[in-house]
């Protein structure tokens, strides 16, 4: 039996449903790249941390951290917890404010983010190449505009 045009989805819809679904493969294919290309032990969670802090290159509370990565204070936790423990921040206490903390990234950290880079930029750049830069450059307005949205709405 032939769908009607009452039982088919708008064509709105079914446009948003293909973007969304390329941009969830296109996620967990990213992920599994680089995360193969990261080095022993780090996490795209750890890499992405310390790719912030040297971005910004200043100390951040956790909580700041993880509003900024749209994760719960206790996830964000555990993760400094355990580029603490490799030696990739240092955090310390405010001292204004006993309960509060700061993280910073240490020149151990620059370096493991530094090879993280080195490890996996010639395989995105290669992915880049293949597509051709003037198809990507055309394509991330669409995609920041869709994060803004998403974050807008992650309220």
């Amino acid at each position: 039996m032939p769908i009607s045009e009452t039982d088919r989805p708008p064509a709105n819809d079914r446009l948003a449903a293909s973007l969304f679904a390329e941009v969830l493969i296109a996620e967990q294919l990213s992920r599994n790249l680089i995360g193969k290309a990261l080095p022993r032990g780090m996490q795209i969670s750890h890499f992405s941390v310390l790719n912030l802090l040297a971005h910004v290159n200043e100390e951040r509370t956790p909580a700041q951290l993880a509003q900024a990565f749209h994760v719960t204070r206790g996830a964000m936790t555990n993760t400094l917890s355990r580029l603490e423990w490799a030696g990739h921040v240092h955090i310390r206490p405010d001292w204004d404010d006993a309960r509060r903390k700061f993280v910073s990234i240490s020149p151990a950290g620059r370096a493991a983010r530094d090879a993280a880079i080195a490890a996996f930029m010639p395989l995105i750049a290669q992915v880049v190449r293949d597509i051709g830069a003037d198809k990507v450059r055309t394509a991330l307005p669409v995609l920041r505009e869709l994060r803004i949205r998403l974050e807008d709405s992650d309220g």
